[in-house]
């Protein structure tokens, strides 16, 4: 099998995304299953790789070296865009490092678009600075969408012991709940079962919670929410042969889950998912995009901003997001 090239966007300069990037090309295994080429800025990384205690030496190249790079161990092979002054303080937000961030995933998504990446794997960026610098999207999520005009994408939490699939992501809880309608929920469990059955499950078992405790009990808690917004979905999913089920209490749901009586759960807001997902270890989880024309994974952290430039970032999550990039790639 030819080993896939995964562009790994470097991230906000100021956090742990050169450092982790850095760690995790250390290791030589990762080349046995794909050719990584980081698309960021040369000079940063060569400074985290010297955080870091590394001895890897980093290969400059415009955009217009791509078929330059060697993809070879104790070798960076790096698309410099050189946007980071060499005085960009770790660990500090900046508008800077937030412009930077948005033109290395750019790159990245231009790169995929032509064919000649099979996937991308995201460093983190920072949103706030990401908005300073002048771009206005929630997160990696949104803006992948955009730059590859796709109308609507889900994001998806892996771990070895639990994949979520989440309805509403970055928005606040109150308009996560105005959002959620049976179409949305149908079209996320649909992108759910497709990445499922695409990874080898041809019959995936998927639980799709409630958004009140109890999953509404009946109507005694919340306003008809489980009856009006997923019911309707879960209904015309199990009309297509689907085993889905719900709405169910996500108190519960989480637990069988991860028991393994489910292969997926939907979770109707962001934090109903992801704080499972992070309970199990962020070093193991990994942050998918579903429903995007290329492949995306990412580490499932932030920027740690309070540990950035320090050499003890851990880049286990980042290798299990680059071993699932390469699973995942064409």
């Amino acid at each position: 099998m030819s080993r896939p090239i995964i562009a790994m966007t470097m991230g906000d300069a100021a956090g742990i995304g050169p450092e982790v990037i850095m760690k995790s090309l250390a290791h030589p295994e990762l080349y046995e299953i794909c050719r990584p080429l980081v698309v960021g800025d040369a000079s940063r990384l060569r400074e985290a790789d010297r955080i870091v205690g590394g001895t890897l030496s980093v290969r400059s190249l415009r955009p217009d070296q791509f078929d330059e790079a060697d993809f070879e161990p104790g070798t960076v092979d790096c698309i410099d865009l050189a946007r980071i002054p060499s005085d960009l303080p770790w660990g500090k937000l900046s508008p800077v490092a937030g412009d930077a961030a948005y033109q290395f995933i750019a790159e990245a998504a231009r790169l995929a678009l032509a064919g000649k990446v099979g996937a991308i794997c995201t460093a983190p960026i920072n949103k706030e600075a990401l908005q300073a610098g002048g771009h206005k999207y929630p997160g990696h999520t949104e803006l992948l969408a955009a730059l590859t005009k796709t109308p609507e994408v889900s994001m998806m939490l892996s771990t070895p012991r639990l994949k979520v699939t989440h309805v509403t992501t970055h928005i606040g809880l109150i308009d996560a709940i105005n959002r959620i309608e049976p179409g949305l929920v149908e079209r996320t469990i649909e992108r759910a079962y497709s990445v499922l059955v695409k990874a080898g499950n041809p019959n995936p078992r998927i639980g799709v919670c409630g958004i009140n405790p109890h999953a509404g009990e009946n109507g005694l808690f919340g306003r008809g929410e489980e009856e009006t917004k997923i019911a309707p979905a879960i209904g015309a999913c199990r009309a297509r042969g689907w085993d889905v089920l719900g709405p169910l209490p996500a108190d519960t749901l989480f637990f069988l889950a991860q028991r393994g009586d489910f292969d997926m759960v939907i979770a109707m807001y962001h934090d109903q998912g992801h704080g499972p997902v992070k309970v199990l270890g962020l070093e193991s989880g990994v942050n998918i995009t579903i429903g995007l024309p290329v492949v995306r994974t990412s580490v499932d952290h932030g920027t740690a901003f309070d540990i950035a430039g320090t050499g003890v970032a851990d880049e286990r999550s980042m290798l299990e997001a680059m071993r699932q990039a390469a699973e995942l790639a064409p």
